[in-house]
């Protein structure tokens, strides 16, 4: 690869609108989100004719109690000012551990018990009684299962992508993307090795990272990054920011990674060689760079594409997926973000629907255009990936002849 050198388009008012009013809303969630977290599975689980004795009763609502005090002081702990892993490790696993709960709580709480009442099951308090202990173990089991796809090296998402007007000599090029690994409090330094080394077998032209790299400095988490200078391609490894970036000095972090040997690209271009053809691989900062005050920092794709023959193919690193706007409008080829997680804990991704245009997989937009977004390699907070598995994606790139 050899190096070379946004504007950002305007929405329709019909688009801001329904956004303005999503924020607005989501001013609101941290207070009531906590309570109903808690407050529904304690009423599901001890409060609709069970007839726990008044021991179990009292000690179970005591439990919710303390978790909906303790939770948000643990997680304000590990993610606030005091940066305190262990608080971090508490509060992420019983935000999970309630997201789950509560889930299911409500889904196995009405369908449940609707079907025992139509079965004619027992009388109410038989069947308080099952729908209860089905919560607990259907919970049980899925945070069990939900661990295990969390902690382990993602598997190898293989897609072949056509670019109609990639050349002839590009085709085949091997993208691989890597994303959202959230080094965090939970010290994964052996399994980013494991991802590193899986990433090795692939035989990557191009080994991408779209963000998120942790939760933390880069000072913080450096041994658990350091594995990142192991990857292997044959014509370069290139980086850009996430908004996690921005929460934890995202300079200190594109300087590790070029310390690794990886390239920020910074909206900026690089270009790649291939059997006589040439590919584009721009990228641009995160979009939170433009409101996170950091001199230097934000998304601009027309700097990004400063100087490229605009009769070129463009590959566009961009960490989320809503900047396919901007990529489409500048005709982009291929994008490629993270950032969603693909929802991590099911029924999480309606919410994230809301504010992306995709949650995971290729899509296409406007008349060439190609998003691909990753469902991330790593995991964020909550150490749980329910019905949404981790990937390492082996893009194989076509083209149309």
């Amino acid at each position: 690869m050899t190096e070379t050198s946004s504007t950002p388009s305007t929405a329709g008012d019909a688009q801001e609108a329904p956004r303005g009013r999503l924020q607005r809303l989501m001013r609101y969630l941290p207070l009531v989100a906590p309570v109903l977290l808690w407050a529904v599975p304690c009423g599901v689980l001890l409060y609709t004719g069970q007839h726990w004795p008044l021991p179990v009763t009292l000690t179970g609502t005591g439990l919710f109690v303390l978790g909906l005090i303790g939770m948000p002081l643990a997680m304000a702990r590990g993610h606030g000012r005091r940066q305190q892993d262990w608080a971090a490790i508490v509060g992420d696993t019983l935000l999970g551990s309630m997201w789950v709960l509560f889930t299911w709580s409500v889904l196995l709480g009405v369908l449940l018990r609707l079907a025992l009442t139509v079965a004619g099951v027992g009388d109410g308090q038989d069947r308080a009684r099952i729908v209860t202990w089905a919560v607990l173990g259907v919970t049980a089991v899925l945070l069990g299962w939900g661990y295990a796809e969390a902690r382990r090296v993602p598997r190898v998402r293989r897609v072949d992508v056509e670019l109609p007007r990639l050349g002839a000599g590009l085709d085949g090029t091997r993208v691989v993307l890597i994303t959202d690994t959230h080094y965090g409090p939970l010290d994964r330094a052996r399994w980013s090795e494991r991802v590193c080394e899986r990433v090795n077998t692939l035989e990557a032209d191009l080994v991408c990272h779209t963000g998120d790299i942790a939760d933390g400095t880069a000072e913080r988490r450096r041994a658990q990054a350091a594995p990142l200078g192991t990857v292997e391609a044959t014509r370069g490894r290139v980086y850009v920011t996430g908004n996690h970036e921005y929460y934890s000095e995202a300079q200190g972090w594109v300087d590790l990674m070029d310390e690794l040997g990886w390239e920020p690209l910074r909206n900026r271009h690089v270009l790649l060689e291939r059997g006589g053809d040439t590919l584009v691989v721009a990228g641009v900062d995160d979009v939170t760079a433009e409101s996170s005050g950091l001199a230097g920092h934000g998304a601009d794709l027309a700097e990004a594409l400063d100087g490229a023959d605009p009769g070129l193919p463009v590959l566009l690193l961009a960490h989320q997926p809503k900047f396919i706007d901007r990529a489409a409008a500048h005709g982009v080829d291929l994008q490629l973000s993270g950032h969603t997680h693909g929802g991590q804990i099911w029924p999480f991704h309606y919410l994230v629907r809301l504010d992306q245009p995709a949650l995971a997989g290729l899509t296409h937009h406007g008349a060439r255009t190609r998003l691909y977004t990753s469902r991330g390699t790593g995991f964020w907070g909550p150490p749980f990936r329910v019905f949404a598995p981790s990937e390492i994606t082996l893009l194989v790139l076509r083209s149309a002849s």
